[in-house]
């Protein structure tokens, strides 16, 4: 599949990023990237709906997302970024490790995630790192730094 970015500030429509990333429903969990520096920085979009499997349990009387999906969601950002790199290999970039996260406000159904992603370094062209950060409304919901790594 050919990778096109949409003539308006380099967004990324949905099909665009299934193009770009591997993951699938219930998996997919960014919607659209509404600012994209190829190999630099993303902007992208997380609608959160009360249909996601997650909520089924997590909690039914008072559904939150879980932390583990808010930080999900920033690692397919970064790896928007990384997948965009020409002078990477191609190969399967997977998430290797996290830092300094914090969780810092619940994030809920009918929330709107924005995930920004900063791309901070690349070493040996198969290892990557990204800083991320989620806002709801404004607000810092989450943030930190994400580590990315090619598999054979």
């Amino acid at each position: 599949m050919e990778k096109k970015l949409s003539s308006e500030n380099n967004q990324l429509s949905s099909e665009n990023i299934l193009g770009l990333l591997p993951h699938r429903y219930p998996f997919a969990l960014v919607d659209k990237v509404i600012e994209n520096i190829p190999g630099e920085r993303a902007v992208a979009v997380k609608n959160v709906t009360i249909n996601e499997p997650q909520f089924q349990g997590h909690f039914p009387e008072r559904p939150l997302m879980p932390g583990v999906l808010i930080v999900e969601s920033m690692a397919q950002v970064g790896g928007i970024i990384v997948t965009q790199m020409q002078n990477l290999p191609k190969g399967l970039f997977v998430f290797a490790g996290i830092n300094n996260v914090k969780f810092r406000k619940p994030v809920v159904p009918g929330d709107q995630l924005i995930i920004s992603c900063d791309l901070l370094s690349i070493k040996r062209q198969r290892f990557g790192k990204v800083k991320g950060e989620a806002h709801v409304d404004g607000k810092l919901v989450c943030s930190g730094e994400l580590m990315f790594s090619l598999v054979d």
